[in-house]
């Protein structure tokens, strides 16, 4: 195929707002989308090759996949080989184990279904995988099986059938897209069947093109919709954020501007030209090495720092990532490209052998629990990323789903009901180091806050999760008119999700509301119906927090052994960030007690992460057991409840 410096600019103006969106400059909020426009640009590359040669009675499988191999593998397995002694040396067993594993997805092509099964794509622990843009190339390559065998067994039947049976598999992809962005967000960013039709928008640009002359359509006309295509991916680069539901039919708009700008950016247009321009098209040809760069520099850093870089540092970083791609795409990629360098033997003998050790280094790392010799006491490192455990409350079976609620108690006779999301599991240890023999059950289900009536609306907490929380609730408080033996209820949460500026909540008949307007009066109404009940309602602060995952720098202070102050930070940074939750909770004076976990852990405009040794926080704001039960003894959380109780009398 002919040599079009527009798909290299394209390719810049790709990764460039993905490197952006990784570093955490928030003006490219929608620097994801970067990825969208590769799907695009792949499709239309590979679909002009595996067409030309069809028509010309060559294609063949094995050929397909030796150019694949040569393309992706080279510069995918060095920079897998450059991080692993950065993971050896750098992260703790759980991170270690969780590398290893990603390093079989890897190889295997399957990590979209690994990171899918992990976590979210936006996920504050996902910044801190080093192999987690690599979803993208499986999800590219499991495509790449089934595409050209598709496209050879049917090439018989003519382009009209061929094309009518993509515009269907096109379709239904879409469709289950635009459902899965609401519905299943995480397993609509990663998986093939949700993102195949941006494949194939590239695709269908190909057979348009391999039949039409791109300068047919009369330059005034391509000027405007090849601009039209530029303007459309930039929109998408600064106006969309991690919210935007993804990828359904919002990924239109960069996906329809990279058709467009493949279809109508020529070197005879000015928007071909600019696409084209000699420091876009230089940054297009080292793309795939800076994307495979980036994130694992950003990701070591990360781990590296007990507190998020700067962003002077993750511009620098940037800025090493395309100086590393260049190195490896002249000296890796480049050489395995030319057949007169490595032959299709070694190719397949390189493919087999390194996927192959990376398998078994995986397999080792995943057996060994991240525990691997020669690294820093193991029992040491267990015990660390013991401290920073997630906080399920009682046991890991307490927390409850969107359809149950376990009865999860220390007494059979409980007197303390815990209501609310992990905010309220994570008070546990410190109520029973309040008191030991405290009767308490827990009541709880992630992300679901005390509220009855309503419940969190956006791209993370869909309708029907939302719909859901609400039933929940109701579950809860029809246990408190059932049973009389309740003495207090402990309502927690972090409440950002009902009254930050851009909160939406559901109500139980339907409709969408601004969080702030309806969350204060819906907590007056829960508490009310507590009392109604003769229950002593009590509502426990988030503990104060400044953004950074305070758990992880307390972690990773010890276990380089840094000075562990580091993690402490200012109140007034605090207050400033959680404004909207402060004053909430002012505006519960008179209607309920509420405890403040600042008043403990700030002193003199600092909060302090860690106190005697202890570690108060697991990551950005939950406690972790040995903190909660610290706090719970220092701060005595059973006698603040018997004193609500006489107050309220």
């Amino acid at each position: 195929m002919n040599y079009r410096k527009e798909i290299d600019g394209l390719r810049a103006l790709a990764v460039l707002p993905v490197i952006l969106f990784h570093a955490g400059f928030e003006t490219f909020s929608g620097g994801f989308v970067g990825v969208d426009v590769f799907f695009v640009i792949s499709g239309y590359l590979i679909t002009t090759i595996i067409l030309a040669e069809l028509e010309q009675g060559k294609f063949s499988i094995v050929n397909f996949y030796e150019r694949r191999a040569r393309r992706i593998l080279p510069a995918l397995f060095f920079v897998i080989s450059v991080c692993i002694p950065f993971a050896w040396l750098w992260l703790l067993p759980s991170d270690m184990q969780n590398f290893s594993q990603s390093l079989i997805a890897v190889s295997l092509f399957a990590s979209n279904i690994f990171f899918w099964r992990e976590s979210g794509y936006f996920d504050a622990a996902a910044e801190l995988s080093p192999l987690l843009h690599t979803w993208s190339l499986a999800v590219e390559e499991q495509y790449y099986v089934l595409f050209p065998l598709f496209l050879m067994m049917f090439w018989k039947l003519g382009r009209r059938w061929i094309l009518m049976a993509l515009a269907l598999v096109f379709i239904v992809s879409i469709g289950v897209a635009q459902w899965a962005s609401y519905s299943e967000p995480n397993a609509g960013f990663y998986l093939l069947p949700t993102r195949g039709w941006e494949l194939l928008m590239g695709a269908f640009a190909a057979f348009h093109l391999s039949k039409a002359d791109p300068e047919a359509f009369g330059k005034g006309w391509s000027e405007f919709a090849g601009w039209s295509g530029v303007a459309l991916i930039l929109f998408a680069v600064f106006a969309y954020n991690k919210a935007t539901p993804f990828p359904g039919f919002y990924a239109l708009v960069p996906t329809l501007g990279t058709v467009l700008v493949i279809l109508f950016a020529t070197q005879k247009t000015t928007v071909g030209k600019f696409v084209g321009n000699k420091a876009f098209v230089a940054v297009g040809l080292i793309s795939y090495s800076a994307y495979l760069w980036h994130q694992p520099l950003f990701a070591f850093a990360r781990q590296r720092s007990l507190l998020e870089p700067s962003e002077a540092i993750f511009l620098l970083l940037a800025a090493l990532s395309l100086l590393m791609a260049y190195f490896s795409w002249r000296f890796i990629e480049s050489p395995f490209r030319k057949k007169a360098v490595v032959n299709r033997r070694q190719v397949f003998l390189f493919a087999f052998v390194g996927t192959f050790s990376l398998i078994a280094l995986g397999l080792f790392g995943h057996m060994t629990e991240g525990k691997l010799v020669h690294r820093k006491d193991s029992s040491f490192m267990v015990d660390l990323d013991d401290r920073v455990k997630v906080n399920h409350g009682l046991s890991e079976a307490c927390e409850g789903d969107y359809n149950t609620l376990p009865n999860c108690s220390t007494s059979e006779n409980p007197e303390v009901l815990l209501w609310g999301d992990s905010y309220a599991m994570h008070l546990v240890q410190g109520l029973v180091a309040s008191k030991p023999d405290v009767g308490l059950i827990q009541k709880t289900v992630s992300t679901c806050g005390p509220f009855l009536g309503i419940a969190p609306i956006n791209a993370e907490y869909v309708r029907s999760w939302s719909e859901k929380c609400i039933a929940i609730n109701d579950k809860v408080y029809e246990y408190l008119k059932g049973t009389s033996g309740i003495k207090y209820v402990v309502l927690s949460s972090p409440f950002v999700q009902f009254v930050s500026d851009d909160a939406m909540v559901l109500t139980r008949d339907g409709k969408v509301a601004k969080g702030k307007d309806l969350a204060a009066e819906s907590m007056k109404q829960t508490v009310r119906k507590i009392k109604d009940l003769g229950k002593v309602p009590v509502i426990f602060s988030p503990t104060p927090q400044n953004g950074q995952d305070v758990g992880g720098c307390l972690k990773k202070a010890a276990f380089f052994r840094d000075e562990s102050r580091v993690c402490d930070f200012s109140y007034s940074e605090s207050l400033a960030r959680q404004s909207n939750v402060w004053n909430f909770l002012k505006e519960m004076d008179g209607h309920v007690s509420v405890v403040n976990l600042a008043d403990y852990l700030c002193r003199d405009n600092t909060c302090r992460a860690s106190v005697d040794g202890v570690f108060i926080y697991r990551d950005v704001g939950h406690l972790s057991r040995e903190g909660s039960a610290y706090l719970g003894q220092k701060m005595n959380f059973y006698q603040l409840l018997v004193e609500s109780g006489g107050a309220a009398k």
